[in-house]
């Protein structure tokens, strides 16, 4: 296998292995996307990767984790949204969204502007979690502990989600589970310490997710893939970890997952995580060995020699990129030059594509309806 191999997940075809990993940019307004979102992924999708998700797209208000975060928690969502999906398919690209909700995380600032979280009175919202434990003691709010009917509101939340995605055009769902948000909150002991059905046990503390997963599929096409990201470890002792991550991996497999993408962390503010390049590969490498599902290898991913040699050496089905995408958005095309793969380029900008490249026909207009965008092909 080689990074530029396609590859089939159910019905849809990722025409390489590289994929844009879902990337905050807090630039909405009430959770609408915009020009900024459609140029951030568009531009991506110009330059070759073969997936491209949306960052973290809040399934209901209070799941943003600042009032700048995009969501499809509303029907009126669905109009832009069709706008960058239809984009996307128009330039090869897989279009995918990252569903979210950012729990105890939630009613915060932005990164570059960081201080106190937002009050009531600011126009702030109340975090909620699986139990009343603080993230960390500035900057954060204290969360309200979710009770059953608080529960029930999320997975129909994910569900109403989900069915606004089909509406959209986008061919996968990837809901989040890491990084310190509600579903990661619930798996991990650090952050669940309660006493119902939701917590303590192995089987309870994954409870949620399985009950999200389940209701999502319900709702997203068998056609259609569906991944699931989760914090492969907590990095501190006693909290989640990886061979709890198999085994929820082995949960997930006959709920209708088709790839678990394996990131780590943010579920502790003082966790000792050492990162660096591929430090997180080992446990794409394992979930993808000791389990029935496809996996992404992701974080500090910089170069085509790692990206060519994960998937290569079998260690990972795709590879998900961040920040390098951010360096260089045009990385596909670029390193598809680099080993001497064919890699198609817009007609508009074959005059600087290496001799004998394939062409792209000229993007059609992206007002592309979501009806449109729907009955695309995955």
């Amino acid at each position: 296998m080689n990074v530029f191999d396609p590859l089939q997940i159910r019905d849809a075809k990722l025409r390489n292995r590289i994929v844009v990993s879902p990337m905050c940019q807090y630039s909405s307004t009430d959770g609408f996307a915009n020009d900024w979102h459609l140029v951030h992924l568009g531009s991506r999708a110009v330059g070759g990767a073969a997936l491209i998700f949306t960052e973290a797209s809040a399934v209901s208000a209070e799941g943003r984790i600042t009032p700048q975060d995009l969501g499809i928690y509303k029907d009126d969502h669905i109009e832009f949204l069709s706008r960058i999906t239809g984009f996307l398919r128009s330039q090869g690209a897989l279009p995918g969204i990252q569903l979210a909700h950012a729990g105890r995380k939630a009613s915060t600032r932005v990164p570059w502007a960081p201080g106190p979280f937002f009050t009531a009175a600011e126009g702030g919202w109340q975090p909620v979690a699986p139990s009343a434990i603080t993230f960390a003691p500035t900057n954060y709010a204290p969360p309200a502990a979710l009770d059953q009917q608080g529960i029930e509101k999320v997975i129909r939340d994910f569900s109403a989600a989900a069915v606004r995605a089909l509406r959209a055009g986008f061919a996968v769902i990837e809901i989040h589970a890491a990084h310190g948000y509600l579903l990661h909150e619930f798996l991990s002991p650090l952050s669940n310490q309660r006493t119902d059905s939701y917590g303590g046990s192995f089987d309870n503390r994954t409870r949620l997710v399985r009950e999200v997963v389940t209701a999502v599929r319900k709702v997203w096409p068998e056609k259609n893939p569906l991944f699931v990201r989760i914090s492969s470890t907590d990095w501190v002792p006693g909290g989640w970890d990886i061979d709890q991550s198999v085994a929820l991996a082995t949960q997930l497999a006959p709920l209708g997952v088709d790839l678990i993408d394996c990131s780590s962390g943010g579920n502790t503010p003082d966790a000792k995580i050492p990162v660096g390049p591929l430090y997180q590969l080992q446990f794409a490498e394992r979930i993808r060995r000791d389990t029935d599902l496809m996996t992404g290898a992701v974080g500090m991913i910089t170069t085509t020699a790692e990206a060519s040699a994960i998937v290569a050496r079998g260690q990972a089905d795709v590879v998900i990129m961040a920040r390098q995408f951010l360096r260089d958005p045009y990385f596909p095309l670029h390193a598809a030059a680099e080993l001497g793969f064919p890699a198609s380029y817009p007609a508009q900008y074959l005059r600087a594509a290496p001799q004998g490249s394939p062409t792209r026909e000229p993007a059609a207009s992206p007002e592309i309806s979501a009806q449109t965008a729907t009955t695309s092909e995955a």
